[in-house]
C-alpha cells in the first residue's frame, strides 16, 4: 500500500488527462445521485409496483406511444399521451391522495417529465416505473394487451 500511495503522484503527474476525466466523471456521478436522491418522486423496480399494486391499488398512467400501450402495457395502467396529460384532468385532480404511478415504454424520460409535474402540482405520493413497461416485461411479469379499460 505504501508503494502506492508512494508512486501515486507520479503517476498523477504523469496522467493529468486521465486524472482530469476521472475527476469530471466522478462529480457527474455525485451530482446524478443528488439530484435522484433530492427529487420528490421515487423510482420503483417491477417488484416494488407490483407490491405497491397489492397494498395500495395506484393510479397507474401509461405515457408510451399509442402504438406501444396497445403491444404490451402493465394490467390495469391507462393509456394518456404525454401531450394530453395534464395533472389537473379532473380523473387525475381525483388522485392527489393516492399513489400515482407514471409508466412509459422504456423509462427514458416521459414518466420523469409528468412526475415533475404532478409534484409541481401538489401531489404527494408519485413514483415512476424505472425500465418501463421493458423493465416489467424483461421480469416476466404479465402484461396485457389492446385498448385502455372501462
Amino acid at each position: 500500500m505504501s508503494d502506492f500511495l508512494h508512486k501515486l503522484p507520479q503517476f498523477i503527474g504523469n496522467n493529468m488527462a486521465l486524472v482530469a476525466l476521472f475527476l469530471i466523471l466522478l462529480l457527474g456521478l455525485i451530482v446524478t445521485q443528488l439530484m435522484v436522491m433530492l427529487r420528490k418522486y421515487k423510482e420503483l423496480t417491477p417488484a416494488s409496483l407490483t407490491l405497491l399494486i397489492n397494498r395500495e391499488g395506484p393510479l397507474m398512467i401509461d405515457l408510451s406511444a399509442y402504438a406501444d400501450y396497445e403491444k404490451a402495457h402493465v394490467p390495469g395502467s391507462r393509456h394518456v399521451a404525454l401531450s394530453q396529460f395534464d395533472p389537473e384532468h379532473k380523473d387525475i385532480a381525483k388522485a392527489k391522495d393516492v399513489p400515482v404511478v407514471l409508466i412509459d415504454k422504456d423509462g427514458r424520460g416521459a414518466s420523469d417529465k409528468a412526475a415533475q409535474r404532478l409534484v409541481k402540482a401538489g401531489f404527494t405520493k408519485v413514483y415512476t416505473l424505472g425500465g418501463g413497461v421493458l423493465s416489467w416485461q424483461q421480469a416476466q411479469l404479465p402484461v396485457a394487451k389492446g385498448k385502455n379499460p372501462g
